[in-house]
């Protein structure tokens, strides 16, 4: 649970610790006083005053009742606010998306990411893998990626690519508190757990088992599955069971998202869709599966030029932005750098 705003602190401190990622008494347990006073840009014993606070409030808070807890937990519409500020956006390299995106992919959200073959959504993803890692000295989030591959489709030379087009990027910033393992690329490609999943009980069982992954890798900061649809396009003679299945699925990632304070991406096929006598792409899985994700981005061609549609978001306005794919990556659509894809 949330302890944020039951902590006994000031909203000024408690929203340092928020945009530093810790909101949970589990985010402090093990962090030394010296890590927290650089994280939040205290005094050494201003963190270890923190701390003990904390831990303190941590033992006398487990005598008291479940119903207690439950109502403590209530949050103001202001404390809602500095936190929607503070939460922290992992960047696509395209100013464009990122500006569609309100400010790039948010962490404590599913994100889902829709469209035809070949239109860009694995690359999108490949992207983000690398752009989390993007020290926060440059703006960035200084996470890992956990990769769950269900079509086979990530290439590790395209991932070097883009590696490569990222410390390219961090080497213009001449930044002098850049640490030198950010400008080597075999850190970007360590920093990716890779799974590869040929079923759909071996998806459902990595899900079910990321909870404990992330216990043990605290510094993931970004989920994707490519592509959540695989697996459970065909071979269902049972939808009801189907249906079942991804919500469990659905409801189990978010509460990652949240718990964990990551960002979950996942990347959904189309289907077409008859209506009036008229087709027309639609995202894969159903309207029922929709619900299990924050935001649903669509790409699709238009003019031979890659456009991306946020078709739903509870913050975000429903409109369009031009994107690019070259050697780089992903990027703005007046970046001629490189050569296209």
């Amino acid at each position: 649970m949330d302890m944020s705003n039951v902590w006994p602190f000031p909203l000024s401190l408690r929203s340092k610790l928020a945009a530093a990622g810790y909101s949970t008494l589990a985010s402090l347990q093990n962090v030394s006083p010296s890590a927290l006073a650089r994280d939040i840009n205290v005094s050494r014993e201003e963190a270890l005053r923190i701390l003990k606070t904390l831990h303190g409030n941590d033992k006398s808070s487990s005598h008291s009742s479940s119903g207690s807890s439950l109502l403590n937990g209530a949050k103001t519409a202001w404390e809602l606010l500095c936190h929607e500020n503070t939460r922290r956006r992992i960047s696509t390299s395209c100013a464009e998306l990122d500006s569609l995106l309100g400010g790039g992919i948010c962490l404590q959200e599913v994100t889902e990411i829709c469209g035809a073959p070949g239109i860009g959504k694995t690359q999108f993803s490949m992207q983000l893998a690398i752009n989390v890692q993007i020290p926060k000295e440059a703006d960035g989030v200084g996470g890992k990626v956990v990769y769950i591959d269900t079509e086979g489709s990530f290439m590790v030379e395209r991932a070097l690519q883009m590696a490569n087009g990222c410390v390219a990027h961090l080497h213009s910033l001449s930044l002098s508190s850049l640490s030198s393992e950010y400008l080597d690329v075999d850190t970007y490609l360590s920093n990716i757990y890779y799974f590869r999943i040929c079923n759909c009980t071996e998806q459902i069982a990595v899900v079910n088992h990321l909870e404990k992954f992330l216990e043990d890798h605290k510094e993931v900061k970004l989920i994707v599955i490519d592509s959540v649809t695989f697996h459970f396009r065909h071979n269902f003679e049972d939808m009801s069971s189907r249906t079942r299945i991804l919500s469990s699925m659905g409801q189990k990632l978010m509460h990652i998202s949240e718990s964990h304070q990551l960002a979950v991406v996942l990347v959904n096929q189309v289907t077409t869709k008859f209506s009036g006598g008229i087709s027309k792409l639609i995202p894969a899985l159903g309207e029922s599966w929709s619900h299990a994700c924050t935001n649903r981005l669509i790409l699709y061609w238009e003019d031979n030029q890659r456009f991306a549609y946020m078709y739903k978001s509870p913050s975000l306005p429903s409109v369009s932005a031009p994107f690019s794919v070259t050697q780089d990556g992903m990027c703005s659509v007046n970046y001629n750098k490189r050569q296209r894809v």
